[in-house]
C-alpha cells in the first residue's frame, strides 16, 4: 500500500532561505510530510523553528545526530524515511554520512559537500547501502529542460559541436559579506563554509550540471580563469572556463556574481550539425530551436506534442507559468516515487527516476577542484 513519505530536515530554521524552498517543494504534490527536524545548531532556534512548522516538541531535535539516532529507534510507521539537508556546504557531509550509515535515504542541497574526498566517501556509502540519494540541482526539473534533453538524445540537433552555458548574478558586486546581517553572503564567501571556490562552487556547478544534463555529454577537459573583483573577498566572484566534451564538442562556461543588474540569468545554448537550442531560466517555459535552413521553432510548457519527459514534469495547462518551485518539486516528487516503489516492492516508471544523483554530486566536486587547480592551463576532468 502506498503512503506518504516522511521527511526529516537538517538546517533550514528561522532566517534561512533555502530551507523554506525545500519544504514548499517537498509539499507541493502531497507525497511528502515533514515530520521532524534539527533546524539549527542553536537548540533554542531549532525549537522555535519547529513551533513555526507546527511540529510536536519531541520531534524537534538539538542536533542532526540526535535526530538520526532517535528516529532510527521509532517504529517503521512513525519514523522519518529520509533526511533533507539544507545547511551551508561545510555541513552537508556529516549528516549525509550519518543518515546513510543508519539506513535513511537522503536529499541534499548542492554542491554535495566541501571536498572531492568527502564526495567520494559518500558515493561509496550510497553504492554499498543501496539507498536513494538526490541532489537538488533544481534547474534540471524544468519541463523545457527535459524537452531539450530528450530532443538532443533523440538526434534532433545531430552531432553536438558547441555548448555555451552561463550563470551571471549581480548580488555580490560589493563586499556584502562585511555586513554582519548578510548571512547568505557571509557563508558563501567563506572558504571554511563554502569550500575552495566561491561563484564557481555556488552557481558554476549549476552551469556545469546543466550542460552535462541537457547534452548527455561529460566534460573531459577544462581551462579556467578565476577572478576576485571585489577587494577584501576571499573566494572567486567571477570565472570563465573553456570546455572540451567527450564527443569532441567545445564549450564555454561563465559564472559570475559581480555582474551588476543580473538576477539569476542561467541560460544555455547548444549547437549541433542540424540546429541549435536556447533556454533561459528567467523565461523557463520557452525553449527555442533554431535552424540554418528553416524558421525557428518555439516550444512552450504545456503544449501538446512535447516529449514524454516534458509532459510528465508539467502540472498545469499552457499559458500558466511554471517556475522555480515547480522545478524544485519535480526532484522531490520523483524521489518520493522511488521510495514509494521501494517500500511497495514495485518498479518505478523510468520517467520518474530522473533526478540528480550522488554521481552528479561527485562530478560537481571534481569540477570545483579542477577549476581551482587549472589556473589558466588545460586540465583533465
Amino acid at each position: 500500500m502506498r503512503r506518504k513519505i516522511r521527511m526529516g530536515m537538517v538546517g533550514g530554521g528561522r532566517g534561512a532561505f533555502i530551507g523554506g524552498v525545500h519544504r514548499m517543494a517537498a509539499a507541493l504534490d502531497g507525497h511528502i510530510d515533514l515530520v521532524c527536524g534539527a533546524f539549527s545548531s542553536d537548540s533554542e532556534k531549532s525549537r522555535l523553528s519547529g513551533q513555526d512548522l507546527y511540529l510536536p516538541e519531541d520531534r524537534v531535535y538539538d542536533s542532526y545526530s540526535q535526530m538520526i539516532l532517535t528516529e532510527k529507534e521509532l517504529p517503521v510507521g512513525v519514523r522519518m524515511d529520509f533526511v533533507s539537508i539544507v545547511t551551508p556546504n561545510h555541513m552537508h557531509f556529516g549528516p549525509a554520512k550519518m543518515a546513510l550509515e543508519n539506513g535513511f535515504h537522503v536529499v541534499c542541497d548542492k554542491p554535495l559537500c566541501l571536498t572531492k574526498k568527502e564526495a567520494e566517501e559518500l558515493v561509496d556509502l550510497v553504492n554499498k547501502s543501496g539507498l536513494i540519494f538526490a541532489l537538488t540541482h533544481n534547474y534540471t526539473g524544468y519541463p523545457m529542460v527535459k524537452q531539450a534533453k530528450a530532443m538532443i538524445r533523440n538526434g534532433a540537433l545531430g552531432h553536438i559541436r558547441k555548448v555555451v552555458v552561463e550563470y551571471p548574478q549581480g548580488w555580490l558586486s560589493t563586499l556584502l559579506e562585511a555586513d554582519a546581517n548578510a548571512k547568505q553572503a557571509i557563508w558563501r564567501t567563506d572558504p571554511n563554509q563554502s569550500g575552495a571556490a566561491g561563484s564557481m562552487g555556488d552557481i558554476g556547478t549549476h552551469a556545469e550540471n546543466l550542460a552535462e544534463y541537457i547534452t548527455g555529454l561529460k566534460i573531459s577537459e577544462m581551462c579556467a580563469d578565476l577572478s576576485i573583483f571585489v577587494p577584501g573577498r576571499k573566494l572567486d566572484d567571477d570565472g570563465n572556463v573553456l570546455l572540451r566534451f567527450e564527443n569532441g564538442a567545445k564549450g564555454v562556461l561563465h559564472a559570475s556574481q559581480i555582474c551588476n543588474g543580473e538576477e539569476n540569468n542561467l541560460n544555455i545554448r547548444v549547437y549541433g550539425e542540424k540546429g541549435g537550442i536556447a533556454w533561459r531560466q528567467m523565461e523557463p517555459n520557452t525553449l527555442t530551436v533554431i535552424y540554418q535552413d528553416k524558421p525557428s521553432t518555439i516550444y512552450r510548457t504545456g503544449w501538446a506534442g512535447l516529449e514524454r519527459e516534458a509532459i510528465a514534469h508539467t502540472r498545469i495547462p499552457a499559458g500558466h507559468p511554471e517556475g522555480y518551485l515547480e522545478a524544485f518539486a519535480n526532484i522531490y516528487r520523483n524521489f518520493a516515487f522511488c521510495i514509494q516503489a521501494r517500500l511497495s516492492g514495485e518498479e518505478v516508471d523510468p520517467l520518474y527516476t530522473d533526478f540528480p544523483s550522488i554521481e552528479d554530486g561527485l562530478r560537481g566536486m571534481n569540477f570545483v577542484e579542477k577549476v581551482v587547480a587549472s589556473k589558466g592551463e588545460w586540465i583533465k576532468m
